[in-house]
């Protein structure tokens, strides 16, 4: 099953790298702006809970998609690029381990903790 999920998630990799190929942007822009989206982490200087929260948001790929669905409707690539930088640092998360936060703590995800093999690895 861990390997079904880390297919998955290179799936969701190489979609948003596809969409990000067809906006007109140089390549430079996704590695570039591949980072961002952690600028959420800022939220834990607010505490655990708040820090979850805003984490959570900006890796949730549900958002990821309506942004890049609203720039595709809106005819607005700048949007289509934040949606597929969005899906791309969240899908790529996900591949390396890190999932969505708990507000108990960083570490703590809903793949398990971070830098822990998870149980049944």
């Amino acid at each position: 099953m861990k390997t079904l999920l880390k297919l998955e998630e290179l799936a969701e990799v190489l979609a948003a790298t596809l969409i990000f190929a067809h906006l007109p942007y140089a390549w430079w822009w996704l590695p570039a702006l591949f980072l961002v989206p952690d600028l959420s982490m800022l939220g834990y200087l607010a505490g655990p809970r708040a820090g979850a929260f805003s984490y959570n948001l900006l890796h949730h790929k549900a958002l990821a998609l309506l942004v890049g669905l609203a720039g595709w409707l809106l005819g607005q690539p700048p949007l289509l690029l934040a949606g597929s930088v969005l899906l791309f640092h969240s899908a790529f998360d996900r591949l390396l381990g890190y999932g969505l936060k708990h507000s108990t703590g960083f570490q703590h995800t809903h793949l398990g903790y971070v830098g822990q093999p998870s149980v049944g690895a």
